[in-house]
């Protein structure tokens, strides 16, 4: 068996999964609405397009619908490209409600948690966070919590309290770190293809955040694909995704709202999902969005052009006998 590398793990589950505190062929089961018989087809959440000169790591943002209410999940990842959170900040505008999820976000003033400042809060919080601060630094991208404006009047809070994640954590027994061991080990039972050793350390070695992004994408294009068979009975993506429904409920039912949208990252999405079908939504339109635009090694163009003049300089120039 192949040997677990935690610290990727770790890095792989910051960068997809959870802030605060898919896949080419999505695990998600197939649902039945109620009184109905109709098989829906496994949905893709995250995916990685790309062609010669780039690759791309792209979230969706997909439509669920009943009794005229639209519910959009809109998937997110980490650390991306600031015009990725500059695009979804302009999105957001045109929902009624705009559900988000952040452990301890109920705390928010004017859109910033207050105990950030001071470094207080939860250990796994604050360690994660550091994380993806680092990491994105180091792979000269922005951080969702630095690009994303949470104080716009329709940011809706949709999510645990610290306190009640905390407690429901101890309960089960569970943390994030074994929660990261838990999704490799799944990913080496389904045979997802992994980041090469050799050109991580290389990338690492010489600064090259392009080589390492292209390497961490064959892990993140299958995030949701790597979860979704025991996800749903954790913490950090079960009993989450539960408190998100319970107050898209409450935001329909008692507020009236008819256009919503889900802000969870992508992992959350095969569970919601599955949750939403079972409540009797039908899947609708699905749109996509660049995270990461990774341009692939290759010569510069001004390489190519001294290399053409070269060309040229050689055959001007007689060679001497």
């Amino acid at each position: 068996m192949k040997r677990i590398r935690p610290f990727l793990c770790l890095a792989f589950v910051a960068a997809w999964l959870l802030p605060p505190a898919g896949a080419q062929e999505d695990q998600s089961a197939r649902e039945e609405a109620p009184g109905k018989k109709e098989v829906v087809e496994a949905t893709e959440f995250i995916r990685i397009a790309e062609d010669d000169k780039a690759a791309r790591l792209q979230t969706s943002v997909t439509r669920y619908e009943k009794d005229g209410v639209t519910v959009d999940l809109i998937g997110a990842v980490h650390i991306a490209d600031k015009k990725y959170y500059a695009d979804l900040n302009k999105s957001f505008e045109k929902y009624d409600a705009l559900l988000f999820e952040m452990v301890g976000g109920e705390d928010m003033v004017e859109g910033k948690v207050p105990n950030r400042e001071e470094g207080g809060g939860d250990f796994q919080a604050n360690f994660l966070r550091g994380m993806v601060d680092g990491m994105s630094r180091f792979l000269k991208l922005s951080s969702q919590m630095q690009e994303i404006d949470y104080s716009p009047r329709n940011f809706v809070h949709a999510d645990l309290t610290m306190k009640q994640f905390q407690q429901k954590q101890e309960a089960n027994g569970e943390s994030l770190f074994n929660f990261a061991l838990a999704a490799a080990q799944q990913a080496q039972n389904q045979g997802v293809e992994q980041p090469n050793p050799a050109r991580l350390i290389a990338a690492l070695l010489s600064g090259n955040s392009n080589g390492l992004k292209l390497e961490m994408m064959k892990t993140l294009g299958q995030g949701d694909d790597q979860i979704a068979a025991f996800a749903g009975n954790t913490v950090i993506i079960g009993d989450r995704n539960a408190k998100c429904l319970r107050v898209l409920r409450k935001q329909v039912n008692k507020k009236g709202r008819r256009n919503l949208g889900i802000f969870y990252g992508a992992a959350h999405n095969p569970d919601l999902e599955a949750r939403l079908l079972k409540r009797g939504y039908r899947k609708g339109k699905q749109e996509w969005m660049t995270a990461w635009d990774v341009p692939k090694a290759g010569p510069k163009p001004e390489e190519d052009g001294k290399k053409a003049q070269e060309g040229e300089t050689e055959k001007a120039v007689p060679q001497s006998r």
